[in-house]
């Protein structure tokens, strides 16, 4: 009774942990470049009793044994790279990954990645996102610039009212081996891990990286009808693995009564 406490204990410690999983994937339904996370599990350590294959006073073998687990506990929190919508914007500097890959962003002297990609212009005219960190390769759009444009495999040009390029630079994308083991920084960004490998750069439409869509945004992937499944789920979890830990307690209440 004692290890069912324990056990139902972690259960819920689980279960809590899977619902802030969820509720942060549901608080960012709507955050452009946004990738859901999945909370994953593995059972603990076993208390054996009997060991399987044990031989009995009679010569054979015990065929299972017995084994008694002490619980779960989180392995880790997994970020899902699956593409998410595009949708039309209008915006000449919002731009959608289509495919695989990340923007690279300068941040306080630092190198991060994106999928968001609803750019903007700071007062210097480099395209910077919405926190003002250029993009990489630095680009600032000429005076006189009437359109900005950028084709599918990221050649950026600056053009001006007639369409003459006044400036142009080759945009690239980023693939990591593992994206799983990018390290979430908060502002839609991501930074490169031990885990994550290094990330291999291209042009866009090479090397297995995806094109790139002007005018569009890549909205969450997070499917809203999936984690309120998935909230019942861990709502019913959490109540059965509290369950456990009243039953418990009134066996053992019931024990204590003994001896009276």
């Amino acid at each position: 009774m004692i290890r069912s406490l324990f056990s139902g204990r972690t259960g819920m410690t689980g279960q809590q942990l899977q619902l802030d999983t969820i509720a942060n994937n549901l608080a960012n339904v709507n955050t452009s470049g946004f990738k859901k996370s999945r909370a994953q599990f593995e059972d603990l350590y076993y208390q054996e009793l009997r060991a399987m294959g044990t031989e009995t006073t009679g010569g054979s073998q015990v065929p299972s044994g017995i084994q008694i687990g002490l619980g779960v506990r989180p392995t880790s929190v997994q970020k899902i790279f699956t593409q998410g919508s595009l949708t039309e914007t209008g915006n000449e500097l919002d731009w959608a990954i289509e495919g695989d890959g990340f923007f690279k962003i300068n941040h306080n002297g630092e190198d991060y990645y994106t999928r968001a990609g609803a750019f903007t212009l700071d007062a210097d005219g480099y395209i910077v996102n919405q926190n003002g960190d250029r993009v990489q390769p630095e680009f600032a759009v000429p005076e006189g610039t009437q359109v900005i444009s950028i084709n599918q495999n990221g050649l950026l040009s600056a053009k001006d009212s007639e369409q003459q390029i006044l400036a142009s630079t080759q945009v690239t994308l980023h693939k990591f081996i593992n994206p799983g083991g990018l390290r979430s920084v908060g502002g839609n960004l991501f930074k490169e891990t031990d885990a994550s490998g290094a990330p291999n750069e291209a042009n866009p439409g090479t090397n297995g990286l995806g094109t790139i869509s002007q005018r569009f945004m890549e909205v969450s992937n997070v499917d809203v009808t999936e984690e309120l499944v998935n909230m019942i789920i861990t709502q019913r979890a959490y109540e059965v693995n509290s369950k456990s830990v009243q039953t418990a307690d009134k066996l053992l209440e019931v024990a204590n009564t003994l001896a009276r």
